[in-house]
């Protein structure tokens, strides 16, 4: 193990928790090892291992970028990175009010999408639906 897939775990652990990353390990094979080598130590042991921005601007940033390059099925799980890495609610809409002008409105409004389901789920089956209902982001 190099010292930056050690880092990578460690941050990897601190934003998404350890049950979204102990879930992603048993399900690593010897055919995708590499891989998810490559991930940790690139996009976890580099990228977000880096103190030139903070994790909240790192969290608005990534969810920017999945939804312009239409990359949903990440969302999800970077919405529910966001209470650990401190992005709220109103940063996640200003990133994807971004995405709208920038990448165009499909794009933000499906992100919007998974973003309101994700958070419904985060919150709880009855606070959840208070909020879906409100328009609460």
């Amino acid at each position: 193990m190099t010292n930056r897939y050690e880092t990578g775990m460690k941050v990897r652990r601190s934003v998404l928790g350890d049950a979204h990353v102990d879930r992603a390990e048993a399900a690593k094979t010897p055919f995708d090892e590499a891989f998810q080598t490559l991930i940790t130590e690139g996009a976890w042991g580099t990228v977000w291992a880096s103190d030139g921005i903070s994790d909240r601007e790192r969290s608005m940033l990534t969810l920017a970028l999945l939804a312009a390059l239409g990359n949903f099925e990440e969302i999800p799980m970077h919405i529910r990175a966001t209470a650990r890495t401190g992005a709220s609610k109103a940063d996640v809409l200003e990133a994807f009010q971004h995405v709208a002008i920038y990448a165009g409105v499909p794009r933000a409004n499906h992100a919007l999408k998974l973003a309101k389901q994700t958070y419904a789920e985060m919150d709880g089956p009855e606070t959840g639906q208070a909020n879906a209902q409100s328009g609460d982001k």
